[in-house]
């Protein structure tokens, strides 16, 4: 397995450093956790292909480790992904009763199955 802190900076980019994202990469998968606001950026500057991310696992509902979320979702869109992209996490289903619903707030997200 190999972990890439593509971010780990706090949440106003304090010393130039981008907003939580952690790369894994493993037998051809990879999973991000968290995908802060400047997380596309900091993907495509550090040469990691967005569009090979399958799932994100979000920790909490700070923008700083969700914010990047429609980003993604967008960048997949424009560069015609045709893989899902799965979010999870135990943050997401308080705020939207159960992950189901994830679908209708991102457009292009995955919602798991139970």
């Amino acid at each position: 397995m190999r972990v890439r802190f593509a971010g780990s900076g706090d949440a106003f980019g304090s010393g130039g450093r981008w907003q939580t994202c952690i790369h894994l990469s493993a037998e051809g998968q990879v999973l991000l956790v968290d995908c802060g606001a400047t997380s596309l950026v900091a993907l495509k500057a550090q040469g990691l292909d967005p569009n090979a991310v399958g799932a994100v696992a979000v920790t909490h509902l700070h923008g700083d480790h969700f914010g990047g979320l429609p980003f993604l979702i967008l960048d997949g869109q424009f560069s015609h992904r045709s893989e899902p992209l799965l979010v999870a996490g135990r943050a997401l289903a308080p705020r939207f009763r159960g992950v189901a619903l994830l679908p209708r707030v991102l457009p292009g997200a995955v919602a798991p199955s139970h």
